[in-house]
């Protein structure tokens, strides 16, 4: 009987397909390293994820703390076992902390999945889970700071409007305040008035990220930026002549109340908010160009977020009329953007160019006190070079000591920043903004505000910053 001889071929096929298997178990379990070391915790706490929410059976939801351990958010636990989420300083945090029982929002959905873990000690894990009590969930330290959220809100009142505060060399949120606003502790009786389309207010939108206006003239840093690049030899060599009013074919651009600022440099027109010259200056510049630095310093993309937020954005192309070009160099047109995003370009600026990632969770404790995990700040895109951000830090010095900025101007600390004052709708006020940083040589803090239907930035929106800065340096 001839005996068959393996079949080589055969015996290939069987060999690539064992790799091939192989292979995939490798990446599978690549896969499951990966997810559980980056992925598990984003997964876990998607709002589209009902299994969180059990999460809840057998755990009390922890607390959310400012970062010095004063309460923003905790449970209260009844007799009867009945919980009630409390939040002490009710309307103050309302839209940084949001609301988690009528949807999530702010903190208590970004920090969802912490708040609803706990770490107890195993031994007292174990005796209350065979006792068929709840467990203490962790608790979320926040980088939010009483004092300057106090200061805000005091500061902005009854207007209608928002405030930032970050650290630019971190990007710690240190404070976000959004006005109107409701009482997160009496949300659900309040609900239907809050949706109802009769009410106007938009109690429950946060200005300070999903807010979108035109910025005015504090777009000028864009404008002078994409000047210098295109200049870097001669910007410092423009001038202009305002007359108060810049005329250009049927085309007729006024500065702010018709005030005439005369001979001007380009130092002198940024700090006067000049937009004369800033609407002679945009019919220099190659329209793509400006589009493109846009596009670089985040409009009409993603941001840096973990917050819900809207897309600011920038429109005009390299076909654009004389009219739009000439609006938008002043920041009006169909520009539009955030406080947020407004508030990231003045930290990037602050920070040699680049920008640090937003955050607001600092680390979280289990009950008993103990860090169980730390958040660390991250580098987040270079929107400029540091000689860039440098020029732009010392034409904004000069809005604060020579232009329109004064009433930031103290001996106590020096602020750079830029004033705007943004038209929205023929027959009504301007949007008040200011935006800037201090101290100028060691910037520690970056405020933006926004003041709705208020006027003029320098007026109105500056001195909401003043006292926020006077806040924190007097401590």
């Amino acid at each position: 009987m001839d005996r068959q001889l393996p079949n080589p071929k055969a015996n290939k096929n069987i060999l690539r397909i064992t790799y091939v298997i192989a292979g995939l178990f490798v990446c599978l379990i690549g896969y499951f390293g990966y997810f559980l070391q980056f992925r598990r915790e984003s997964v876990i706490n998607n709002s589209y994820n009902a299994r969180l929410d059990r999460f809840a059976d057998r755990i009390v939801r922890g607390e959310l703390q400012s970062h010095d351990g004063r309460i923003l958010a905790r449970t209260a636990v009844a007799e009867d076992g009945a919980e009630t989420r409390v939040y002490p300083y009710g309307p103050l945090f309302a839209h940084v902390v949001g609301y988690f029982h009528m949807g999530k929002t702010g903190l208590e959905a970004l920090g969802n999945f912490y708040l609803l873990t706990s770490h107890v000690n195993l031994i007292e894990k174990t005796v209350n889970e065979l006792s068929n009590i709840k467990n203490i969930g962790d608790k979320v330290i926040t980088t939010l700071d009483v004092d300057l959220q106090q200061a805000a809100y005091d500061a902005l009142g009854d207007r209608r409007g928002a405030v930032i505060v970050m650290e630019p060399g971190t990007g710690k949120i240190l404070a976000m305040v959004s006005r109107p606003d409701f009482d997160p502790n009496t949300l659900e009786q309040d609900w239907d008035m809050l949706i109802s389309g009769e009410n106007t207010q938009a109690q429950l939108l946060n200005r300070a990220t999903q807010g979108l206006y035109p910025p005015g003239s504090t777009f000028k840093m864009v404008t002078v930026l994409e000047y210098i690049r295109e200049n870097p030899e001669t910007w410092r060599d423009f001038t202009f002549d305002c007359d108060g009013q810049y005329e250009c074919g049927d085309y007729t651009i006024s500065c702010y109340h018709g005030n005439a600022h005369g001979s001007q440099t380009l130092e002198q027109a940024f700090a006067n908010s000049c937009n004369g010259a800033f609407a002679a200056l945009g019919l220099e510049l190659n329209p793509g160009g400006l589009y493109t630095l846009s596009e670089q310093l985040l409009f009409n993309g993603e941001q840096p977020l973990s917050l819900a937020f809207s897309k600011s954005s920038f429109v005009m192309g390299s076909d654009a009329g004389v009219w739009e070009i000439l609006q938008t160099s002043i920041g009006q047109g169909s520009t539009q953007m955030t406080p947020m995003h407004n508030a990231m370009l003045t930290a990037a600026v602050a920070n040699g160019g680049t920008l640090m990632k937003p955050y607001l969770i600092e680390r979280v404790e289990n009950a008993a006190g103990e860090e169980i995990h730390k958040f660390f700040p991250e580098s987040g895109a270079k929107l400029m070079t540091a000689e860039e951000a440098s020029l732009l830090s010392e034409l904004m010095r000069r809005v604060v000591t020579e232009g329109t900025g004064s009433a930031v101007r103290t001996d106590a600390y020096p602020v750079a920043g830029k004033t705007g004052s943004a038209e929205f709708e023929t027959g009504k006020e301007t949007h008040a903004w200011f935006t800037g940083f201090a101290p100028v040589d060691n910037p520690q803090l970056t405020v933006t505000v926004v003041v709705e239907e208020s006027g003029s930035g320098g007026q109105i929106a500056a001195p909401v910053a003043r006292a926020i800065f006077d806040v924190y340096f007097s401590r």
